[in-house]
């Protein structure tokens, strides 16, 4: 009996953590089309700088998937243009027929209906105006516009971690609740990391193994991801995200 004891205790949190998540879904909801979408701030107004800028976003998913996982996008504005132009990938684009990834002049730090955005990164300047065109050339490249799937991939993290690859100014490590980030391709196994810093080797997005300086040592299996920083030093685990020194 000893020997179950762990996998016991588990399954004890596991079913706690179902149940209140069923529980503040259903008496805590908010109407999507009601729900917060105004800018949180964060990002310099492109009336005012005039400079390029980059920025990295990640905010919980809406309703009971924020328990889960985050919805990440990258905000770009060049130099001396008066607005921001944001790419993402969404569902509902390719629900209407249309692409699954999202580039539209938008507010670039919205809230994610009522989910405040985190910050991931920001480039400005000479390093801004040099990333984006890679940035645009791994948009247009990005090799699943065509599909959607919640998990393990592609999703909108899959979209983000494969631009994150291909445009080296970008260093983010996407937080362990960014599902799908691992997801790497049918025929892919192994790639660096998002942050460039290290490899990974996945299955499907549902095993996976990464080791990296900014992502340390991160495990993956059926798209959770459990693992350990060592500088700054924080444990990373499923639903409750980085427990420890923040790296940002």
């Amino acid at each position: 009996m000893t020997n179950f004891r762990p996998l016991y205790i588990f399954l004890a949190a596991l079913a706690v953590i179902t149940a209140y998540v069923v529980y503040d879904a259903k008496y805590n909801y908010v109407n999507w089309r009601t729900a917060n979408r105004s800018s949180a701030g964060i990002a310099p107004s492109p009336l005012k700088e005039k400079e390029a800028v980059v920025q990295v976003y990640a905010a919980r998913t809406y309703n009971w998937r924020g328990y889960f996982a985050v919805h990440p996008w990258i905000a770009v504005k060049k130099k001396n243009e008066n607005f921001y132009t944001v790419y993402q990938v969404t569902a509902w684009n390719l629900y209407r027929g249309k692409s699954a990834v999202s580039i539209e002049r938008d507010i670039p730090d919205r809230y994610w209906y009522g989910k405040r955005p985190q910050l991931l990164q920001t480039l400005k300047g000479e390093e801004a105006q040099k990333a984006i065109p890679a940035i645009e050339k791994a948009v247009r490249e990005y090799p699943f516009a065509d599909r959607y799937q919640l998990w393990p991939g592609p999703n909108s993290n899959t979209f983000v971690a494969y631009v994150l690859r291909e445009v080296p100014e970008l260093t983010v490590e996407l937080p362990p609740t960014a599902i799908g980030k691992d997801f790497l391709g049918y025929t892919v196994f192994h790639a660096p990391t998002p942050s460039g810093t290290g490899y990974q080797v996945s299955i499907l997005g549902a095993v996976s193994l990464i080791v990296g300086l900014k992502e340390g040592i991160e495990l993956g299996l059926l798209g959770l991801s459990f693992g350990i920083d060592f500088y700054p030093p924080a444990v990373k685990l499923p639903i409750v995200g980085r427990i420890g020194f923040s790296d940002l």
